[in-house]
């Protein structure tokens, strides 16, 4: 298979972006866990419009064609969009990684029912997935990104790949491709086949599709009208969409292949925080740290960080098919932002610092 350089644009862009925003640590994963991190560090200033418009920027300019930002939470709600997409609050984009919060999410309700342990070995469930020589990946390692799979993973421009095609890529395919980081040398590294493999697994545990399980287990229980995983192949984008952007296929699947909108996401995050879809043993894993990552990905793949000002927010920033998105809120749910951005530029540090800035503003 040839690979163009352009090859791993989309992954190196989304990792960048989630790794400026969050910190992703690169130290060693000891075996001690630290404690549940307690709620602490929430806003104290009111919502401020002002301040949000300000943020948004006047666009379109040379780092975007267009933005949106929706802040809610006890203070009250503030919706704005400026530039080239809708100013609809109920447009819709492509959410890209955000996907994975739903994906650890049907992970952990299946542990609650007995039916996987964080221990459990990926092997196990998916026998011939991965190569026997192997040592065993715990579902606990694919959720907190610390299972020491290579990145980038590695795909060919144009191509729509099955999961267990995409996962054959990534580890036999990749130039990086190579033996798994194992033992005290393993760090948290985001890693997009992490979630293809738990999307498997909810799939071979449950016998359904990654999609009906999406829909009977999540979508429908919160009234998620606009959220759902495309099938393969759909290109498509329901109406109003969030901007007029070239047509992408969603073969990220269970890592970065959904779609939905600002109200939506709100309402999932802040109904995942609050306890509303898992059962309390596995609710504090959301808030969880590996030992070692004192901003990164919490053992459940929640992505933490702690602001400047001392606000800690907890969510999933994401990026697919042109847009550029984050969902996070405080843990007291005081206050939530989701946002997307359509870029027109590869610069990451300048897209960065739009995205600071409404973080910035938000909280």
């Amino acid at each position: 298979m040839t690979k163009s350089p352009k090859t791993y644009g989309r992954w190196i862009a989304a990792v960048a972006a989630g790794a400026a925003l969050l910190g992703v640590s690169a130290a060693a994963v000891p075996s001690a866990r630290a404690a549940e991190r307690p709620v602490t560090g929430t806003v104290r200033e009111p919502i401020d419009p002002a301040r949000l418009r300000a943020a948004l920027g006047a666009l379109p300019d040379g780092v975007l064609a267009g933005a949106m930002a929706r802040v809610g939470g006890r203070d009250g709600r503030w919706t704005g969009a400026a530039g080239n997409v809708s100013a609809d609050p109920a447009a819709s984009f492509r959410i890209g990684s955000i996907t994975k919060l739903f994906t650890s999410t049907l992970t952990l309700q299946l542990i609650a029912e007995g039916r996987l342990t964080m221990d459990t070995p990926v092997q196990q469930v998916l026998p011939g997935t991965l190569p026997a020589h192997w040592a065993p990946i715990t579902i606990e390692q694919l959720l907190s990104h610390t299972s020491g799979l290579p990145r980038p993973a590695c795909y060919e421009q144009g191509r729509s790949y099955t999961p267990a095609e995409f996962i054959r890529s990534a580890i036999t395919e990749c130039p990086q491709a190579g033996e798994p980081v194992t033992g005290d040398a393993i760090t948290q590294i985001y890693m997009g086949a992490n979630y293809h493999l738990l999307g498997m697994v909810v799939e071979k545990v449950t016998g359904r599709t990654y999609a009906e399980e999406l829909n009977r287990r999540i979508v429908r229980p919160l009234g998620l009208r606009h959220t759902y995983l495309p099938a393969a192949g759909d290109t498509s984008m329901p109406s109003p969409a969030l901007a007029d952007l070239p047509p992408a296929d969603p073969w990220a699947w269970a890592e970065g292949g959904m779609v939905s909108n600002a109200p939506d996401l709100e309402r999932f995050l802040t109904s995942l925080l609050r306890g509303r879809l898992l059962p309390p043993a596995q609710q504090k894993l959301l808030f969880e740290m590996p030992s070692h990552a004192e901003r990164g990905f919490s053992r459940a793949g929640v992505q933490y960080y702690k602001l400047p000002d001392g606000t800690e927010v907890w969510g999933k920033t994401g990026s697919y098919g042109g847009y550029v998105n984050g969902a996070f809120a405080t843990r007291d749910l005081r206050r939530s932002l989701v946002y997307s951005l359509v870029p027109v530029t590869e610069d990451q540090k300048k897209i960065e610092t739009r995205y600071f800035a409404l973080a910035d503003a938000a909280f």
